[in-house]
């Protein structure tokens, strides 16, 4: 009988049996010295895109969902990356006038939410950080539209390519509202002019400041917004737009701070399709075949969430040379393309570089984005702007990625940057989740980003996993 979520069958699992002995010597099972080449995070996601498109007729077949022909973006190969074109959209209400709309993103099944905040203005919605707009999502769209007005401004706040690939789209489906960008867009490895972005011909720039003598009444009074701009090395800059949504105290803010709780996201656990990745990375070994628990969806989001800030944790168990590469079986249908998924050191030390990470669902940095926003000046452009972030009387905080919303004020958003101040770019989390990290800070990248006094990440001794 089949498995309603793992799809097991008796051939799968006879399957399973003759890959056993092999998988016993897996390159996966070794552990390995880095390699010489360490990706930045646009070459990261330019790779894995590559990868993932090469996969696609390989990739796994999905599990029966749920998931409608409303939910279907066929601008997926724009960035073709997991969920593909099958892509749900919840909306939440999480206060009054403040609506998210999460879908979901990732690679090698480390599926993440991806997450657009909708605000009621006069008249009106304002839009933070859109996603695709596909049928669904515009029909989630109506009911706030009859309720509160048409939307009124769109605004695309970062530069990464994630959040970049779904803005043009979705303003050309509201062309009435006018439509901010940060200004530093650009492409990679050619570094194309906007137009050629896919957004429209009515972008506008937005100003870095609200606060300024011709941006006053930019937004009526409703809101506030100031832009970090950062510059971590040769042909790259990094930028977020945080917003200061005044009827709700509430900040917008699209990748620096996240936070995450064990709970895996509704996102991940409302469809079967979308499940399937959890169970994927609960395996204590490639070739196991889990059941779909409470308990097993809580030990594959734990590793996904460290796959996801970290690559390479130190819990995990990986050969990142190229025998991986030969072994993969596209026949094999629980692998991911003909992947199997790491090898962990234990569960125990999964569990506790995950408990380290998140603290309980308190606020912090993703790594990579703190290795950004500790370069240019040594992180004194940071401090400008979470010194005038702070300034503004917030209450929650919604970021665009994992958990949402947080309870937050201006002295705990503040804190959460407060490695600048001591001088030491270092981290709350295992030093040797971070361990990867560092290794690309201080080799491959040494070429392409500026030095920064606040030296390489360091993350928290004793750890031991």
């Amino acid at each position: 009988p089949e498995d309603k979520h793992n799809g097991t069958d008796n051939a799968s699992l006879k399957r399973a049996d003759e890959l056993k002995e092999d998988s016993l010597s897996s390159p996966l099972l070794n552990n390995k010295q880095y390699p010489e080449s360490v990706l930045d995070r646009r070459s990261l996601l330019l790779s894995s895109a590559a990868s993932a498109l090469l996969l696609t007729t390989s990739a796994p077949t999905p599990a029966k969902a749920e998931i409608t022909k409303d939910a279907i973006w066929p601008l997926w190969p724009a960035l073709p990356v997991a969920p593909y074109s099958r892509r749900r959209t919840i909306m939440k209400k999480i206060a009054e006038g403040v609506y998210t709309f999460d879908q979901l993103i990732g690679i090698y099944y480390v599926h993440v939410p991806i997450r657009m905040t909708v605000c009621v203005v006069d008249n009106g919605l304002f839009v933070y950080a859109p996603v695709a707009p596909t049928r669904e999502c515009l029909e989630l769209m109506k009911p706030l539209i009859e309720k509160y007005g048409p939307v009124r401004t769109i605004v695309l706040p970062s530069v990464a390519v994630e959040h970049k690939v779904n803005a043009g789209p979705f303003a050309r489906a509201f062309p009435d509202a006018e439509f901010y960008v940060v200004d530093r867009q650009y492409a990679f490895p050619l570094n194309l002019p906007s137009r050629t972005l896919g957004l429209p011909s009515w972008t506008k720039i937005l100003p870095e400041s609200s606060n300024g003598s011709n941006n006053n009444n930019l937004w009526d009074g409703q809101l506030e917004h100031e832009v970090l701009t950062v510059k971590p090395g040769i042909g790259s800059e990094f930028q977020e737009a945080a917003f200061y949504h005044k009827a709700s105290d509430t900040l917008l803010l699209c990748d620096t701070i996240v936070a995450v709780s064990d709970e895996p996201p509704f996102i991940l656990t409302e469809e079967p399709e979308y499940v399937r990745a959890l169970l994927f990375h609960a395996r204590d070994d490639p070739l196991e075949l889990v059941d779909d628990t409470p308990a097993n969806r809580r030990k594959g989001w734990r590793r996904i969430v460290l796959l996801f800030n970290f690559f390479f944790p130190g819990a995990a168990v990986a050969d990142l040379g190229l025998r991986p590469l030969l072994r993969l079986d596209p026949s094999y249908e629980y692998g991911w393309g003909g992947w199997l998924p790491f090898s962990w050191k234990s569960e125990e030390a999964e569990s506790k570089a995950f408990d380290v990470y998140s603290r309980g669902g308190a606020p912090t940095i993703f790594p990579i984005i703190q290795i950004i926003l500790a370069r240019g000046n040594s992180g004194a452009a940071t401090l400008e702007w979470v010194e005038k972030v702070g300034r503004w009387p917030f209450r929650r905080v919604i970021p665009q990625h994992l958990d949402a919303p947080l309870n937050m004020d201006p002295e705990a958003f503040a804190n959460t940057f407060s490695f600048i101040e001591k001088g030491v770019n270092g981290v709350r989390f295992c030093d040797e989740d971070v361990k990867f990290l560092r290794y690309a800070e201080e080799g491959f990248l040494n070429f392409s980003v500026y030095k920064s006094e606040l030296g390489p990440l360091q993350g928290r001794g004793g750890c031991e996993l």
